[in-house]
């Protein structure tokens, strides 16, 4: 973005849930787009961010640590309790269609925000990007903005007839582009196409109809999924039991909580397969000497309790 478009931006209403036609971005060249935090304000909104930021202000959540979480295979239902004691207890949202069940979903999240078309609102929203050149806002704009590693999660208000996203082609080049997958609380269409590529997908429905009746109103700002509160730069987790949005500074600790949690739950499994316990010894209060025999299990695999 250069001086005269950020002194433009700077004229019209601040705030975080106005809508602005933005020119650019620090990633994508003459692109527009509906309103969308800047990396100042990124910052404000992710204050307890750990790691380094994208150029578009995100949290950058280390590919090394995307890879740990998908290596390791870690399941939802091993995060979830986590993020709630930690105070998260709105990350979690279920009741998906899944493009494919055996098939994990890790990513960072780039959150696209749709409401119904409002004719007024949409005039000048178009108007102002054809006065700069920059064609219609649709969701390509906002598809042609994906870097790798990035996951499209994308607030349609659960829209499936006339809410479909993307077809076959465009979530092909979703895939190419972004190597993940995406999350769509609305439609797509032509799904028998888009499962044999192999790309996960959460979605709620299909639809032969294509995308209308709907306007962009926001881009990498906070959306909410269902139940779910939803951050740009957020991991995004998804396996059959449903979709998590984790807060980049607790990866790193649901990663060593998680590999503590199999290594216990290893002990106890082993404990079980001599039969000389009931759960309740195992799962209730240890005896001393089943806690000294744990602690040095733990030991030996690496764990210091």
């Amino acid at each position: 973005m250069n001086t005269q478009q950020k002194k433009w931006v700077k004229s019209l209403v601040p705030g975080t849930l106005c809508l602005v036609l933005a020119l650019g971005s620090p990633t994508v060249e003459a692109t527009a787009q509906i309103y969308q935090l800047s990396p100042e304000e990124m910052a404000h909104y992710t204050p307890h961010n750990p790691f380094d930021r994208l150029n578009d202000g995100r949290p950058r959540v280390p590919d090394a640590i995307l890879d740990t979480i998908r290596n390791m295979e870690i399941a939802v239902v091993e995060v979830y309790a986590l993020l709630r004691d930690k105070g998260f207890p709105n990350q979690f949202e279920g009741d998906w269609k899944v493009l494919q069940p055996g098939k994990r979903l890790v990513g960072r999240a780039f959150t696209v925000q749709f409401m119904p078309t409002r004719a007024d609102l949409n005039e000048v929203t178009q108007e102002d990007a054809a006065a700069k050149g920059l064609g219609r806002l649709r969701n390509q704009t906002t598809i042609d903005m994906l870097e790798s590693g990035d996951v499209a999660v994308v607030d349609l208000y659960g829209k499936v007839e006339e809410g479909t996203f993307v077809g076959d082609k465009l979530a092909y080049y979703i895939q190419k582009t972004t190597g993940t997958g995406i999350v769509i609380d609305g439609g797509l269409f032509f799904v028998e196409a888009i499962e044999k590529t192999g790309m996960p997908g959460y979605y709620r429905g299909t639809h032969p109809e294509s995308l209308r009746n709907s306007m962009i109103t926001g881009v990498n700002v906070p959306i909410r999924i269902g139940g779910a509160t939803v951050m740009p730069g957020d991991v995004v987790l998804g396996d059959q039991d449903g979709l998590l949005f984790i807060p980049p500074q607790l990866v790193e600790e649901i990663i060593t909580s998680v590999k503590t949690k199999r290594v216990r739950d290893a002990w106890s499994k082993k404990q079980f397969d001599t039969g000389k316990y009931k759960s309740a010894e195992i799962y209730g209060r240890l005896s001393p000497e089943l806690q000294k025999d744990l602690d040095e299990f733990m030991k030996a695999h690496g764990i210091n309790q």
